[in-house]
């Protein structure tokens, strides 16, 4: 498993990311979307309704290095942020096993290769890993 247990239970407060993909062209695209942590896998998992039809989708399908930044803002007196950002290799998946009922069976997986976090647990220094 390559997330901490900070990590793993961040993740589960949260319920939305930012999946950043890169088109056939090189263009940059972020789009929010819904997520799972698969503690089987070891992997994020994205989905969502008729996924399949999305630009990251087709996105992953041509270019699977991406990037999934969670974070929160706790407060703004004293600024106070929070988050995980996951760089690493996505697959599209067309055939999946929809964790949720908002969940299609095409999904997006990532294999985290590098975790960032900052403002979680005892340390809030940003901190960064490769797994």
């Amino acid at each position: 498993m390559p997330f901490t247990p900070d990590e793993l239970e961040y993740y589960a407060s949260q319920n939305l990311g930012r999946l950043a993909t890169v088109a056939p062209d090189g263009q940059p695209q972020a789009n929010p979307v819904s997520f799972r942590v698969n503690t089987e896998t070891g992997t994020i998992d994205i989905g969502g309704h008729n996924l399949t039809a999305s630009k990251k989708f087709r996105n992953v399908t041509k270019h699977d290095q991406v990037a999934f930044v969670v974070d929160d803002l706790i407060s703004t007196q004293p600024w106070n942020v929070r988050g995980i950002e996951v760089r690493g290799r996505a697959e599209a998946l067309t055939d999946a096993q929809p964790p949720h009922p908002y969940f299609g069976t095409a999904m997006i997986r990532i294999h985290p290769k590098r975790i960032i976090t900052w403002g979680l647990g005892g340390d809030a220094a940003q901190r960064g890993r490769d797994v």
